[in-house]
């Protein structure tokens, strides 16, 4: 992608943000499989040539109670919308993977699904469900058929029907290695609650499921991993050397009893304790600490942030001068445009 010129003076202010405490486009032998070279890995694994690109949940997440329509256009981590992401120059779609109670590695954002029968509203964790019943939610792949309705259930407690302009059915891991466009890489966000705490046998075990399916379908397709999940990361990292692996922060504006998600500083001992390639970071951390940048890369990692702001072109803009290595976006279109020819 080339990028537009870019002033200093097109950075205005953008809000008052908190003030946080003090691959061909990568390198290859880490994104596809077969790169095992200790030494090969780490001269190279962090060198990004130009801006990456993420689409969030495929085209953007869904945000149901906006009235920005793009918000609410095409059904989050969904075939359609990976495709339709991948109709832009982007380099990744960004999705979040669970593992249901029969071992099947299937791609939703919530903790808990939610319907409504007669009246009432009836929420199940996805991890209990197996995957006919999973799948059961929402449209169906036969056409014309609808399964249980979707609502999603907010951080409030507020409840939206999931209503989006095209719908599309929920689908699996394995679907999207076969369904999705194959030069799309993926960014596989490793999705665990953060009010559980996992055993190492039961985080070892869903690793070892969703791997499973990407030694099956991935055939050569650019990948990483991302999660929350400290351990998970660190485990993951020692289960395979093919993929990189990075570690998701809130960057410490919200405060875990584990102190490793709680600060950028954190976030880094993470990676360097356990050779994880990266971070991720929410992007106010990084706006409201622009020093984090030069400490991240620093320590050889990789930054990329995720983030309201960075449907923001200005703000994307100020990352770009930062040297923030990527970003994910849920106005994929509207991105992509602002920053290629």
């Amino acid at each position: 992608m080339a990028l537009k010129a870019l002033k200093l003076c097109f950075f205005p202010k953008l809000l008052q943000v908190q003030e946080y405490p003090t691959l061909p486009f990568f390198c290859s032998p880490l994104m596809t499989q077969g790169g095992n070279d200790e030494g090969e890995e780490r001269k190279c694994r962090h060198k990004w040539p130009k801006l990456v690109l993420i689409g969030h949940r495929g085209n953007g997440m869904n945000t149901l109670q906006s009235s920005e329509i793009r918000m609410r256009g095409i059904k989050e981590n969904s075939i359609l919308s990976f495709n339709t992401a991948a109709q832009f120059p982007i380099d990744f779609v960004e999705f979040d993977v669970q593992v249901t109670e029969d071992d099947c590695p299937v791609i939703f954002h919530d903790n808990f699904i939610v319907s409504e029968d007669k009246g009432v509203f009836i929420e199940k964790r996805v991890t209990d469900l197996k995957l006919p019943e999973f799948l059961s939610y929402g449209p169906q792949k036969q056409l014309g058929e609808v399964g249980m309705p979707l609502f999603r259930k907010m951080k409030d407690g507020t409840i939206f029907e999931w209503k989006v302009e095209k719908d599309a059915p929920l689908c699996t891991l394995q679907e999207a290695f076969e369904k999705v466009e194959h030069s799309l890489g993926f960014n596989m966000e490793l999705k665990f609650d953060d009010h559980i705490v996992y055993t190492e046998r039961q985080l070892k075990h869903v690793l070892q499921v969703v791997l499973q399916v990407v030694n099956e379908y991935a055939k050569g397709r650019p990948i990483f991993f991302s999660t929350f999940q400290p351990d998970a990361a660190l485990l993951i990292r020692k289960m395979q050397s093919s993929y990189p692996v990075y570690f998701l922060t809130e960057g410490g504006s919200q405060m875990y009893a584990d102190v490793r998600k709680n600060s950028l500083e954190e976030a880094v001992k993470v990676c360097l304790a356990g050779g994880l390639q990266g971070i991720v970071s929410e992007v106010s951390a990084i706006l409201g600490n622009p020093e984090a940048v030069t400490r991240i890369q620093g320590n050889k990692l990789s930054l990329l942030t995720y983030g309201q702001l960075n449907n923001i072109v200005k703000a994307v803009y100020m990352q770009l001068q930062m040297g923030v290595d990527g970003l994910i976006v849920d106005l994929v279109q509207e991105i992509t445009e602002a920053v290629c020819d």
